[in-house]
């Protein structure tokens, strides 16, 4: 029996903002592992199976949720990688609606507590990460990026593919 690869969802962001992330991810990743786009990741692993029913429930909200700002507010140590540290209260509330709505199907990685942020490096030496941590920090000024809509992805294993953007209403 063939089994159905997993299901990814990532807020979708204004074009600058994304352009600014993946560009840091393009410099700074190691280029043989980066086989996705710059992304904020809203929960890692939703059942393939599942995928009418996930794409109702997101079209619902999306058809109600406008766009909204995010703070960017620091840079984190991940270990052997570092990345942007972002703050919305509506994006916390999106995500929380979801979590709730399948709770059922949530892995443990995705039941913790959400921490928004967008990794631009990834798997390198501990050394390298701390170095370009403190390169970042001695740069940084925080800004503010938006939340344009919402983007759903298979997981094969290597590059995702994309199920589809659900853009946020306008105006």
């Amino acid at each position: 029996m063939t089994r159905i690869a997993p299901l990814i969802l990532t807020l979708a962001l204004d074009e600058h903002s994304f352009a600014f992330f993946d560009a840091q991810r393009r410099r700074s990743f190691p280029p043989e592992r980066n086989f996705i786009p710059a992304h904020l990741t809203l929960f890692h692993h939703l059942p393939g199976d599942q995928l009418e029913s996930i794409q109702e429930v997101i079209a619902q909200r999306c058809s109600v949720q406008g766009c909204f700002p995010l703070q960017v507010t620091s840079l984190r140590s991940l270990g052997r990688g570092v990345a942007y540290v972002l703050h919305s209260v509506e994006l916390a509330a999106l995500r929380s609606s979801f979590a709730r709505e399948w709770a059922q199907w949530l892995t443990p990685q995705d039941r913790q507590k959400h921490q928004p942020h967008v990794t631009v490096q990834n798997n390198v030496d501990p050394q390298a990460a701390r170095a370009l941590l403190a390169e970042l920090t001695a740069a940084f000024v925080p800004f503010e990026a938006t939340g344009i809509g919402l983007d759903l992805w298979w997981y094969r294993g290597g590059p995702w593919e994309k199920v589809r953007r659900y853009s946020f209403p306008t105006g």
